[in-house]
Order: structure tokens, then C-alpha cells, then sequence
């Protein structure tokens, strides 16, 4: 047993009362927090960092997957509602690419992170949500076992107690739901889970000279390790331009801990460690990345804030989407959007894809409203990558499209458990996707 010691009781104060508290301030958790505040409600958003949007600003993603799919061959966008007003946004900060292909199956769409969190804030600000940041989740007290009482958070303020009438939890670790006693799971079952990498971005590229390297640099690593000069972390790289072709985004880490597994994001040790591992490994990518054509002069201008997190905390719910229903294109009676991006498992030295039938099948999966109301839990959410979903299901549905779709969702029922008085489970689906559409969603029940 590790040592312990007894702390002193105390009285903690309330920062507040809210009819809907939203934990995380990722594409879930700010597309609920927009949904519920549109709808009237006292709506707190709680983010560790300063600024908003989760993985995409604070692990660099600067990408946006599952926005889109491909419907019989036509690439289509099929996520909209909050996520439009976003990108609305942030196009018009200019900081939004054109969408690339990827595969010749899909697409995704690069942005600027600095476009992205002044985006962000302005969404949210004129929704009228209320946003605490630098607060850093750390408990729960409940009412009952069934009934989440308060939030508690660490800022530079002290610690403080959020009470609410409905709660969110877009931590993308599962972390609200289970201090509040929901079942989850992690990993494979045989302790796998999705390996995180730690992005980083280069400038100083000539765009003329470098053209289209992605499509070369996989044969340049094989040729590079076959003469001894590098070793890679894992073998399929994903190596981008920016919207200005002198900087380009770099996702070719893998981040391991001693035994090989990946490194467990809920975990403050082995996150340290993996925080400084990252970095080695970007210098040593950053340093082959100077013999490819057009690259010579290139420099590492930002490594993310931090490691990049694929998979933790899983929580279950009343559904728990699964592989099958992914590639099988899959419908729900409670569907509140849908998912079009394919099966990504960051695995041991690579990452693999799985691909519903293209271009046979319509490309997206429905999410059910099921896999966002944990079980035993009356009056919480959760949306993002900590939803109800098997292993390699999360490894797609994680991605920005449907953590959006997942959000908007939570937000609008979390408004209509409250006009109701009734527990998330009872909330009405019809009332629900009317809303849904009303809000400009798209429920993947044409086409």
C-alpha cells in the first residue's frame, strides 16, 4: 500500500451555482456548452488551460478530422450546426485551409491555432457561456449515488466547489464520470491503448522545392533507416503544409513508457515522462526532415503545449458503439449525428486504418444518443472520446467531427432533462432531434 496521510477537514467555497456545468473545453465540450447557453441556461465551461480547444490547440493538432465523408464517392461535409459557426469563425480570421484528401477516400482541414482559440472564445462569448480557465478538475460531491452535487476544481484562487443542476463531462478522460462512480473501461482489455504522439510544427520550408513531400518522405525514412542514419517511432508519417506553405505541421511521434505500452494519460508520471520523450523525438524527426528537398533550412517553430492523448478513460453508457457499427455504416433510432471518419488505431510502430465499403457504402455511421448517458448516473453527459464506445470504435469517433456532434447533443439535452424535470435517460428523442435540426445538425437521416 502506498503512504498515505489524513488531511484536515475544511470548508470549500462555491464559485457558483449554474443550471449546466461543462467539463473541458474541447470541440465537445464547447459545442455543448454553446447548445446549453442558446438555450437559456447558466452555463459554466471549466478548461485546465488557457484557451480553448482541446487537442486541436493544446496538442496541436491544427486538423480537423470527421468533418466529412465520402457518400458513394462524393466527399461530403456532414457535421455542421455549432461546428459551422466555428469555422464560419475562423474563416474569417483567415486561419482555415482548404480541405486536402487524404487516402483518395476522405478529406480533413488544416487551421491556425492562434485563429482557432480567438474563434473559440468569441463563439462562446456570444452564446453566453461563462468560461474558467486555468481550473483543474479534482473532484466530485454528490447528492446521491445517482446525482452529482458539485464540481470540485483547483485554481490560482484556491480550491473551489461549482454546484450544478446538470453536468458535462468533455474532459476526454472520462474524468467527472468517474469520480462520480460510472463504469469504464481503458484499453483493449488486455491493457493496449491508442499510443499518444506529441505534434510539432516547422517553418522555414521553400513550398516551391518541397511540392507535394508527403507523398515521398515514407520512402525517404525507409532509405534513411536502411543506411543507419535515423530510427523513426513509428513507420507511417503524417507531414502536412500549414495555409502558408513555408510551415508545416509534423505527426510522427509515438510515445511509449518502459514496457512498450503506450503511456497512459492518466497517469501524472508516466504523462511527465512522456512529455519529455516527445521532445526528444521531435529533434530527432526535425533533424531528418533537414535532408528532404525544400526542408534544408527548416526549424522547429512550436512544439504543442502537450502530449497529444488518443485514448484514456472510456465510460460506459446505455450504448456502447462497436467496431462493426463503424464499417457497417450503422443507424440508430436515437441518432443525434453522425460519424464518417474511418477505424485509426495507433498502434505498436504504426498506425492502421480500417474503411467502411467505399465507395459501395454511404461512409458515416449515426451516433446514438445512448452512448452519451453513462449508466447510473441521472443528471451527467459525457461527449468526445470518453463516450460509451468499444476500443477500436473510439479510435474513429474520437476524432474533432464527432466529438462536435457528441457535444451539441449533451448541450440540447441537458436543456430538455431541465424543462422536463426527468434524468438524462428519460429525455425525450423526438423533442431532442427536432431541436438537433433546429440547430442546424445534420442527423445522417437522408442521402
Amino acid at each position: 500500500m502506498p503512504a498515505t496521510l489524513t488531511e484536515p477537514s475544511r470548508e470549500t467555497p462555491v464559485f457558483g451555482e449554474y443550471d449546466v456545468v461543462v467539463l473541458g473545453g474541447g470541440p465537445a465540450g464547447m459545442a455543448a456548452a454553446v447548445a446549453a447557453a442558446r438555450a437559456g441556461r447558466s452555463t459554466l465551461l471549466i478548461e485546465r488551460h488557457g484557451f480553448l480547444g482541446g487537442m486541436g490547440t493544446a496538442a496541436g493538432v491544427t486538423n480537423f478530422c470527421g468533418l466529412h465523408a465520402n457518400v458513394h464517392g462524393d466527399i461530403r461535409q456532414v457535421v455542421h450546426g455549432v461546428a459551422d459557426d466555428l469555422l464560419a469563425r475562423i474563416e474569417r480570421l483567415g486561419g482555415l485551409n482548404t480541405p486536402h484528401h487524404l487516402f483518395g477516400k476522405t478529406v480533413a482541414q488544416a487551421y491556425d491555432t492562434a485563429a482557432y482559440k480567438i474563434a473559440a472564445d468569441d463563439l462562446l462569448l456570444s452564446a453566453g457561456v461563462q468560461v474558467l480557465f486555468h481550473a483543474l478538475a479534482a473532484g466530485v460531491v454528490m447528492a446521491s449515488p445517482r446525482q452529482v452535487k458539485a464540481l470540485l476544481v483547483e485554481t490560482k484562487s484556491g480550491r473551489m466547489a461549482v454546484v450544478g443542476r446538470c453536468f458535462i463531462d468533455g474532459s476526454g478522460d472520462g474524468d467527472l464520470a468517474a469520480w462520480a462512480g460510472a463504469p469504464y473501461e481503458k484499453g483493449d482489455g488486455a491493457g493496449n491503448m491508442l499510443y499518444p504522439s506529441t505534434m510539432f510544427r516547422i517553418n522555414g520550408v521553400d513550398p516551391a522545392r518541397a511540392g507535394e513531400a508527403w507523398k515521398t518522405i515514407p520512402d525517404r525514412m525507409l532509405e534513411a533507416e536502411a543506411a543507419g542514419r535515423h530510427r523513426f517511432p513509428r513507420k507511417t508519417p503524417i507531414i502536412r503544409p500549414q495555409k502558408s506553405g513555408i510551415e508545416w505541421r509534423v505527426n510522427l511521434t509515438q510515445l511509449a513508457n518502459a514496457q512498450g505500452n503506450a503511456m497512459d494519460g492518466t497517469s501524472a508520471t508516466e504523462l511527465s515522462e512522456a512529455e519529455m520523450l516527445g521532445r526528444r523525438q521531435i529533434a530527432a524527426v526535425a533533424g531528418f526532415l533537414r535532408e528532404v528537398p525544400g526542408f534544408e533550412q527548416s526549424y522547429i517553430v512550436d512544439i504543442a503545449p502537450q502530449v497529444g492523448i488518443r485514448e484514456t478513460r472510456r465510460v460506459t453508457g446505455h450504448y456502447q458503439l462497436t467496431e462493426s457499427d463503424v464499417l457497417g455504416c450503422a443507424s440508430f433510432d436515437d441518432t443525434v449525428g453522425v460519424n464518417g471518419w474511418p477505424l485509426e488505431l495507433h498502434l505498436k510502430g504504426d498506425v492502421e486504418f480500417r474503411w467502411p465499403a467505399i465507395p459501395e457504402s454511404r461512409g458515416f455511421n449515426q451516433l446514438p444518443y445512448r452512448m452519451t448517458v453513462p449508466l447510473g448516473l441521472d443528471n451527467l453527459w459525457v461527449a468526445g472520446r470518453c463516450a460509451s464506445m468499444s476500443h477500436e470504435a473510439q479510435s474513429a469517433a474520437r476524432v474533432t467531427g464527432a466529438c462536435f456532434v457528441m457535444g451539441q447533443a449533451a448541450g440540447t439535452a441537458a436543456d430538455l432533462a431541465l424543462t422536463a424535470d426527468c434524468t438524462a435517460r428519460e429525455v425525450g428523442i423526438t423533442a431532442l432531434q427536432s431541436r438537433l435540426i433546429e440547430g442546424g445538425a445534420y442527423l445522417g437521416t437522408t442521402w
